[in-house]
């Protein structure tokens, strides 16, 4: 027994004393500075673009069920009145912000992607860069340094983990964990946390990195909401206040004994966690969505718009619609029971409305509606495993015969507000306004959109809180 307790000893304090990577020094050092540092004007500009289109979606969601939910939790849970919630008049404490902020932003499908890493990054950094930003009283020029941090590296981890093939291999939440990390570092940054801290605060974040592919069971939105956004912006903001309070961890938890790799097994190297960091910023890789839809449904309303207006074809011109998606794509939208993520569905409506609006993406009761179903009758989805190839560019077809034998077809290849197709600054703002005005009003999105545009003049974000709430 003493000889056991020997080894574990020795072992403990060989596993303490195992030197910091490469990768560790450079990652840790690099979220130190970046506080700091200064960012190339279209990294600043799309930030505030990514800004603002996250709280658009913290606004509008505080209306819809998971919103809703979230929201009710945070007052009945109330707490330290630090940090705010979206849409609503709670403060509480910041990881109680971060929580019901996180589940806003991705209470339906409004918020941004990033195809490279399989995630939605927004719906998590944002919630964490506020409420830990609101903690610390910081300024609008460190909160924008913040967000961008946290796009960087919560990005590049479920890019070295590998995209969705590993989703569906590992069963695990490329999503989540993703959101974790960027959470994790948008929050140490406001909390100005030093190059070893950065490394505690890795450590924490790693063993907090959860989340199953089941989310795509949920039926019902709440718990998604959670899965992608609200626990991931939770555990970001929990890891940067266990460390800045003076929390010690694992020095290098992506090296030495039971390190995060060996744990989660990538599919790409490891030092893909630091590939050209500094020289390529994520946030100019991540998609703003024009269409409050999901991802996969994104490239055929396009297509589907496209035809319409070229066209000008009635629904009941109409016998078949064929819409081809990318296969693992198309598994994810295949005849879903909500309607921002049901492509069939989706697609009915583009045919009948000429568009697909906030409002009609988000009527349930509209799924039922007898002539959205008989549309909807006459739409296939293929999954196409050369789309698949093409991933993560997702690729859409749509492929339109008429009851008189005219066929139509049209392919797009670079959606509207992916970084081959930007939406320039006033669709951004456009989007933005018809979230939040119903919401908040007119006057208020006025001040807050002139307020994210000139983020580097706001001296404290708490000049924030009474344009994000209600009166």
């Amino acid at each position: 027994m003493l000889y056991y307790a020997g080894g574990l000893l020795a072992a403990t304090i060989a596993r303490a004393e195992t030197p910091i990577s490469p990768i560790m020094t450079r990652l840790s050092t690099f979220m130190s500075d970046a506080a700091a540092a200064n960012l190339p004007a279209d990294v600043v500009e799309k930030t505030k673009h990514l800004i603002l289109d996250t709280l658009a979606a913290m606004i509008s969601g505080s209306e819809l069920p998971p919103g809703r939910f979230a929201i009710n939790f945070a007052r009945a849970y109330k707490g330290d009145r630090v940090a705010t919630v979206a849409g609503s008049n709670v403060l509480c404490g910041p990881i109680e912000a971060a929580l019901a902020n996180g589940m806003l932003a991705h209470s339906d499908e409004t918020d941004d992607t990033h195809p490279p890493s399989q995630s939605h990054p927004g719906c998590s950094t944002i919630p964490a860069a506020l409420a830990s930003g609101e903690r610390f009283n910081i300024s609008g020029r460190h909160f924008l340094r913040a967000v961008t941090l946290g796009y960087d590296i919560g990005t590049r981890v479920t890019a070295t983990l590998g995209r969705l093939e590993y989703m569906f291999d590992s069963h695990r939440s490329t999503h989540s964990i993703a959101g974790t990390f960027c959470a994790a570092a948008a929050a140490g940054c406001a909390a100005s946390l030093n190059a070893q801290q950065m490394r505690w605060l890795l450590s924490y974040t790693a063993q907090q990195a959860s989340g199953t592919a089941a989310w795509q069971r949920d039926t019902d939105h709440i718990e998604k909401a959670f899965d992608f956004a609200g626990m991931p912006a939770r555990n970001g903001v929990t890891s940067a206040l266990l460390v800045q309070a003076g929390g010690t961890g694992v020095g290098d938890i992506f090296s030495g004994a039971d390190n995060f790799f060996d744990a989660f097994q990538p599919k790409n190297k490891p030092d893909m966690v630091i590939d050209k960091l500094g020289e390529r910023y994520e946030i100019t890789r991540t998609n703003i969505k024009k269409w409050t839809v999901g991802s996969p449904i994104q490239a055929p309303l396009d297509a589907l718009e496209i035809l319409l207006k070229r066209y000008k074809f009635q629904p009941d011109q109409v016998k078949q619609i064929v819409v081809r998606a990318a296969t693992n794509e198309a598994k994810i939208v295949d005849n879903r029971e909500i309607p921002d993520i049901c492509m069939q569905h989706m697609i009915a409506v583009m045919l009948i409305d000429k568009t697909a609006s906030f409002k009609s993406a988000h009527d349930v009761a509209r799924m039922k509606d007898p002539e959205i179903l008989r549309q909807r009758a006459k739409v296939q989805l293929v999954g196409d495993e050369g789309l698949e190839k093409l991933m993560p560019r997702r690729v859409g077809i749509v492929e339109v015969t008429l009851n008189d034998g005219m066929k139509f077809s049209e392919r797009v290849d670079n959606v509207r507000g992916t970084m081959e197709n930007p939406m320039p600054r006033d669709e951004v703002i456009a989007k933005a306004r018809d979230l939040i005005t119903p919401v908040l009003g007119a006057a208020t999105f006025s001040k807050l959109n002139d307020k994210i545009w000139d983020i580097e003049n706001v001296k404290s974000i708490l000049e924030l809180r009474p344009l994000l709430q209600k009166s």
